[in-house]
């Protein structure tokens, strides 16, 4: 890939895991220009990205590893960029299999984790309910969802940087955002080492973070198709409480007529939600 081969680090704290797998990625790479961002670190991380000759760029205070990924996306001059990890769980020798995945054809590939590189069972757990609404809401096999470890085409990637969250989910978003827009998304199978340090997520803090995330993946992919089950059962509910208190009682209820008008709320809201989506996208296609 050349010069043409950014790599995207966000970092916080990873200091210890830096200084062997910059080497690694230098090494194997040695024209790729190599971004780490430095979100907010308390350790000697400036110190080891200029002892490597790589680029840093430094915020002041923690922003978020989204607010890092926009930030090294924005400053990579590659027309390819690859996004992975801090903490040594990704392995630069993969980095190769997903880029010849890439060059194939397809504007995005992710490396999708199997059942034993995943932290917990608590994040195991977690990570298949997205991988299954992404499923469902795309039509297509999603099988990690939230894999930090990706390559994308840089031009149609910076295009939706502006949707991107500042938190953990900026994986979530960029992959819904890019089946939307049409866009070629392919996975390929790794497996990845334990992190080095500790997890800056934590599942009862940001448990309910997580939660919104999967509102979100709906909301942003296609609104009507999460809202039209919620109005229809909704609307189901309506009946049968009618149909009940008309047999038992012979009247119609406000009950009755709350479900029935809730369930319209409903699915106009994601009408309208749908009508935004679209004009969202049909904005970012007609950017020159």
């Amino acid at each position: 890939m050349g010069t043409d081969l950014s790599i995207v680090l966000p970092s916080k704290n990873e200091a210890l895991s830096l200084s062997t797998l910059l080497p690694a990625i230098r090494q194997a790479h040695p024209t790729a220009e190599i971004i780490v961002v430095n979100d907010g670190s308390s350790d000697n991380t400036s110190d080891i990205c200029g002892e490597l000759d790589v680029i840093e760029l430094k915020h002041p205070y923690s922003k978020g590893n989204g607010a890092a990924i926009k930030a090294g996306a924005s400053k990579a001059q590659g027309k390819t960029i690859l996004f992975m990890d801090a903490d040594g769980q990704h392995k630069p020798e993969d980095i190769n299999q997903l880029l010849d995945v890439f060059n194939s054809g397809y504007d995005m590939v992710v490396g999708a984790r199997d059942h034993s590189s995943q932290a917990s069972i608590g994040r195991l757990a977690a990570n298949k309910v997205y991988n299954r609404l992404a499923s469902f809401m795309v039509g297509h096999k999603v099988p990690d969802l939230t894999s930090g470890f990706r390559v994308v085409n840089a031009e149609k990637f910076k295009k939706f940087l502006h949707l991107l969250p500042n938190g953990f989910s900026y994986p979530t978003t960029s992959t819904m955002a890019f089946f939307r827009a049409g866009h070629s998304v392919a996975y390929t199978p790794i497996i990845t080492n334990k992190r080095t340090g500790k997890s800056h997520i934590s599942l009862t803090k940001d448990g309910l973070k997580f939660l919104l995330i999967i509102f979100k993946v709906g909301v942003l992919y296609s609104p009507l198709k999460m809202f039209t089950p919620i109005s229809a059962v909704l609307f189901g509910l309506g009946l049968l409480r009618y149909a009940y208190t008309f047999i038992s009682f012979g009247t119609f209820t406000n009950m009755t007529a709350l479900l029935f008008s809730t369930s319209l709320i409903v699915f106009l809201i994601g009408l309208v939600s749908e009508q935004i989506t679209m004009l969202i996208y049909q904005s970012e296609k007609n950017e020159p």
